[in-house]
C-alpha cells in the first residue's frame, strides 16, 4: 500500500530540464538559472530511482519478477519507516524517518515547480533548506555580484543580514543578493526586535530565523566586533553537512556562542 501511494504521488513528477533551458533566452540565463536547472536534474534522478525501485517491487510482489536482495531491502525500509539506501545515495542529507522525508520531498518539488513557472526570475524568497546543493545557490549570489560590479569572484564572501520579516511578507526579490529562509538556530535564540542573539529559553531546541538577506561583498580581512561567525549545516548531524558561515549580531562576546555550540541548521528533521 505504501508502495502504491508513493508511486501515485510521484509518477507525474518529471522536470523537462532541456525544454526549460531552451525556454530561457540566452541573455537571461544566469547563475541562478543554472542552479535551478541543476536542482531539477538532481530531483529527476532521485524520483526516477524511487519509481524504478518501487515499480520493480510491485512486479516482484505480484510474482512477475523474482524477488532480489534489493527488493527485500526496500520492503524492510518501507516497513521500518526508513529512507531506502538506493534513494539516500541520490538524495539530500536528512535525519528524517521515511514518512516525514516524503513530506519534505514534496515541499522541495513544490519550490522547483514555482521556479519552473517563471524560470527567468528566482523566487522572491529561496528556501535554502529545500535545495540539494545550497552552496551552489550561495555561489550564484557571488557570481552575479562579481559580474555586476566587476569584482574578483574568489575574493567575495557571503554576508548575512537578518531581516525582521517572515517569507510571506516579502513582496519582491532582494535588490542586492537574495532573500533566503528555512534556517533554524540551535544553541541560541534570535531577538527579532533587537536583531541580535539571545540565550535559548528552557526546552527550546530550535528557533526559526526570519528571512535573511544574503549578499556578496569583498573580504575585508578585519574581524567585526559584536558579530558571531555562525556555521550553517544541512542537518543536526553537522560535520560533513557544513554549508557556509553566517554573521549574526551579538551583544555578548562571540566566545559565549562558540561554547554553546551555536549553529544554524537547514533541516532540523521535524515539521515546524
Amino acid at each position: 500500500q505504501v508502495c502504491n501511494e508513493i508511486v501515485d504521488d510521484l509518477k507525474d513528477v518529471k522536470f523537462q530540464v532541456e525544454d526549460i533551458g531552451r525556454s530561457i533566452p540566452d541573455e537571461e540565463k544566469g547563475p541562478y538559472q543554472y542552479v535551478f536547472l541543476q536542482e531539477c536534474q538532481y530531483m529527476n534522478l532521485l524520483v526516477e530511482e524511487m519509481l524504478r525501485s518501487l515499480q520493480e517491487l510491485q512486479l516482484g510482489l505480484k510474482g512477475e519478477l523474482t524477488m532480489s536482495d534489493a527488493m527485500e531491502d526496500l520492503i524492510d525500509a518501507l516497513f521500518m519507516d526508513k529512507v531506502p539506501k538506493s534513494w539516500e545515495k541520490l538524495a539530500f542529507p536528512s535525519t528524517r524517518p521515511l514518512a516525514s522525508w516524503l513530506a519534505n520531498l514534496k515541499e522541495r518539488i513544490e519550490q522547483l515547480n514555482e521556479w519552473t513557472n517563471e524560470p527567468t526570475s528566482i523566487p522572491k524568497v529561496v528556501f535554502l533548506s529545500k535545495l540539494f546543493n545550497p552552496q551552489s545557490f550561495l555561489t550564484a549570489i557571488k557570481q552575479v555580484t562579481s559580474q555586476q560590479q566587476s569584482l574578483e569572484l574568489n575574493k567575495l564572501l557571503i554576508l548575512t543580514d537578518v531581516t525582521k520579516r517572515d517569507p510571506k511578507s516579502i513582496e519582491a526579490a532582494a535588490r542586492d543578493g537574495a532573500y533566503v529562509a528555512g534556517l533554524f538556530l540551535e544553541g541560541a535564540r534570535w531577538d527579532v526586535s533587537n536583531n541580535q542573539l539571545e540565550e535559548s529559553k528552557p526546552k527550546e531546541m530550535f528557533f526559526p530565523m526570519p528571512v535573511i538577506n544574503c549578499k556578496a561583498q569583498l573580504e575585508s580581512g578585519k574581524e567585526e566586533k559584536n558579530v558571531y561567525t555562525c556555521p550553517v549545516y544541512k542537518t543536526t548531524m553537522r560535520g560533513a553537512t557544513y554549508v557556509f558561515n553566517a554573521q549574526l549580531r551579538t551583544r555578548a562576546p562571540p566566545g559565549k556562542w562558540i561554547l554553546a555550540g551555536c549553529a544554524m541548521i537547514l533541516d532540523i528533521g521535524t515539521e515546524v
